[in-house]
Parts: structure tokens; C-alpha cells; sequence
């Protein structure tokens, strides 16, 4: 379930900033900013982790020398109110420094949980697309499905693709990759 962290700033504080992220527990859960507002998911489970270190070495071994692929947790910046860590990122290798991407990644990937879905699917997916985010991954680790967006001419996202179980999506952004939903399952599949 997405929680509310249990921090009462003072009523004069305003909205929360990357700066206040640092204080935050170590604690295994995922601690997100957006717009100023704190959203705290648990750790994934079993499933969702081995669909997105599969969807990374898939991605690594398409990937040309002027991008990198990055895993959860690695925070992606944009001003000092919202800091994302989608689960499988892709920027431009140049962008990047030793912690973060402070410019908007030019993929993101959600991997649905129960906890995330109502997120990743409107509110992650609508702030991806206004800050400029090319490409917008989500995967359903249930059947499992992959639904692509990218954005249009306007910088709206139009859903372009969607593979599901053994179907194959063959996708050109942000660089030329063959996706298999149930490949991404590895041994449990």
C-alpha cells in the first residue's frame, strides 16, 4: 500500500524538498517526491525485482555506448521538489552523475505492484510526461504485459505498443530493443 510517511512538518514549513529525502530512514522502502509531496512504497517483492534486472540486461545488451541503464534505487531529480527512482531508467551516459540524473531520463519503467499500480499508472506517468521523459515503460508482472507511451508532437503521451505474455514488442525508442513479457519472468517463469 502507498503510504503517507509519518512526518509532521511545522505548519509554516511548506511543501517537503529533495534536501528533506536525506533525512529519511534507511529502511528498505522507497521514499519519492513529487511536486513536494512525499510518497512511501514498501520494498518490492520476488517478482517485480526479477522483471526489472531481466528488463535491464535486455536493455543493456541493446543499449549504444551514449546511454546507460540504471536499477532501483537511483534517484531521478527535477528542481528540489520531486525526486523519482522509476525501476529500470535509461539517460543519456553525459547526464548522469555518481548519485543521481538531475535531467529527465529519456526512459523511465514502472514495474506494477499492488501498492504502485493507481501511481505508476496517473500520477508517476503524468510527471514523466511533463517534464519531458521520451519514452514511459510500465509492465504488469501478472500476465505478464508491457505498455508502451511515448510522447507525441504536443508532449502527450500516446500509448504505441503493448506485448503481452509471449508476444514480442519491437520498439526503436529510445534505441532499437526486442521485448518478450514472459522472458522477463527468468526462472519463475
Amino acid at each position: 500500500m502507498t503510504v503517507m510517511a509519518d512526518i509532521e512538518p511545522p505548519a509554516d514549513s511548506g511543501p517537503l524538498t529533495v534536501h528533506d529525502l536525506g533525512g529519511m530512514p534507511y529502511d528498505s522502502r522507497r521514499y519519492e517526491l513529487i511536486d513536494g509531496v512525499l510518497l512511501v512504497t514498501p520494498a518490492p517483492g520476488r517478482r517485480h525485482q526479477t522483471i526489472a534486472v531481466w528488463l535491464w540486461r535486455v536493455l543493456v545488451d541493446s543499449c549504444p555506448p551514449e546511454f546507460d541503464v540504471v536499477v532501483a534505487p537511483f534517484a531521478v531529480h527535477h528542481g528540489d521538489k520531486i525526486e523519482l527512482q522509476p525501476d529500470v531508467l535509461v539517460g543519456r551516459d553525459e547526464d548522469f552523475t555518481d548519485k543521481d540524473l538531475p535531467v529527465p531520463p529519456v526512459l523511465a519503467v514502472e514495474v506494477l505492484s499492488p501498492s504502485t499500480a493507481i501511481h505508476d499508472l496517473n500520477t508517476k506517468k503524468a510527471v514523466y510526461e511533463r517534464l519531458g521523459t521520451g519514452s514511459y515503460w510500465v509492465i504488469d508482472p501478472e500476465e505478464p504485459a508491457l505498455t508502451v507511451f511515448e510522447l507525441d508532437a504536443d508532449g502527450c503521451y500516446q500509448q504505441v505498443a503493448k506485448a503481452a505474455g509471449d508476444e514480442a514488442a519491437e520498439l526503436e525508442r529510445p534505441f532499437p530493443v526486442r521485448i518478450v513479457p514472459r522472458e522477463l519472468l527468468g526462472r519463475l517463469g
